[in-house]
């Protein structure tokens, strides 16, 4: 669908099939962000690597950052961390029912993911309970699609600086630190790579310097903070609705696990009615409804269709989740079983249910969720 933003010309995905087209055939004629307000003040002008142009920085950026940080094996490095604040939510969710305490299940959630995800990177949890860290976050994500106001412009300056002031403290404080061989987060590894090149082959030869570190640092904050907590929620509360699914679930978790312990990820490969619940959730409600626009890079006729520079792309991962084409049977209702037959891959190439298509964005929370 094709349709105009003001004056910037968009196209609109909304199938399978032409998600492929533009996002793995065509993909680097829309591998660029739009230039916006917004990387000015979460990026440091697109010095990080969600708003980079697309190009050998890019390329260096997003290579190290895969590599580097959110591999498999520096994802399971921190499996300790995870099991540990999941088992405190559990106890203290266990705890508020005993009592029969109210609960905001919300909170709660949100506040275990952003936990793990400030260990994970930046290495510290219980002392950012402070305001201080508290104020330097609450924009972030929702300045990525708010219209701009001369007094919403100064707010985000000044919420920038307290970003800055926070990332900065940290980063200090970890070269301060740097002879401690303890269990490395994502700033000590950057820290490592800092004013070296990133690929000494190039050309043109790019290094990473403090404000790299920070816009990097930012990207990964405001990809983790809210992802794997709003897909838990949703999931949750599709189980609460359809008591069929939690007895189907609480029986295949009974007959799997030991019930003297708690699930843990390990445990995960053998949940198969889990799996299943999670694609449909995720099918119903995916975690970026819209997913962050591109910019076409240069003219390009894709099925007939001409498409001219700097036009947007915008892929609708929720139409994609209700397409009859595709989910032909009951597509409103959760039905976990219609993944019986259909070995669909949440973080490889299946376009049915690419909710998580913000590639480099949400790696994280890819390898995390």
């Amino acid at each position: 669908m094709s349709i105009r933003l003001g004056t910037i010309p968009a196209i609109v995905v909304s199938s399978p099939k032409v998600a492929s087209l533009f996002l793995m055939t065509h993909d680097t004629h829309f591998a660029s962000r739009p230039r916006i307000e917004t990387s000015d003040y979460l990026s440091y002008g697109s010095k990080g690597m969600a708003f980079a142009e697309y190009g050998p920085y890019w390329r260096n950026v997003r290579k190290l950052c895969t590599s580097k940080l959110l591999s498999a094996s520096k994802t399971e490095s921190f499996a300790a961390l995870r099991k540990e604040e999941i088992a405190s939510l559990v106890q203290s969710l266990k705890k508020s029912a005993m009592a029969g305490e109210a609960v905001d299940r919300s909170w709660k959630i949100g506040e275990a993911v952003e936990d793990i995800a400030k260990m994970m990177i930046l290495g510290r949890i219980k002392d950012d309970k402070s305001s201080r860290f508290k104020m330097a976050w609450p924009c972030v994500l929702e300045t990525k699609s708010r219209q701009r106001h001369w007094i919403v412009k100064a707010i985000e300056k000044s919420q920038q600086a307290n970003r800055s002031n926070t990332i900065e403290k940290v980063i200090a404080e970890h070269e301060l630190d740097s002879t401690n061989d303890q269990h490395r987060d994502f700033v000590d590894v950057l820290l490592l790579l800092k004013n070296k090149p990133l690929n000494p082959q190039d050309e043109d030869v790019y290094m990473i310097d403090q404000t790299n570190i920070k816009a990097i640092l930012i990207d990964l904050i405001s990809a983790a903070f809210d992802t794997s907590a709003t897909a838990v929620e949703w999931t949750i509360s599709e189980l609460l609705r359809n008591p069929r699914l939690m007895e189907k679930l609480q029986e295949e978790v009974q007959s799997v696990i030991d019930m003297e312990r708690i699930v843990e990820e390990r445990d995960l490969g053998m949940l198969s009615y889990l799996n299943m619940v999670v694609k449909e959730s995720l099918r119903l409600h995916p975690i970026a409804p819209l997913l962050a626009p591109r910019e076409c890079r240069e003219d390009i006729t894709i099925e007939g269709y001409w498409i001219q520079k700097k036009s947007r792309k915008i892929v609708n991962t929720w139409a994609i989740g209700q397409d009859q084409n595709v989910w032909p049977n009951n597509v409103e209702e959760v039905y976990p079983e219609r993944f019986m037959e259909r070995d669909i891959d949440v973080l490889g190439p299946d376009f049915e249910l690419y909710h998580l298509g913000l590639v480099e964005e949400c790696a994280l929370e890819c390898n995390r969720a």
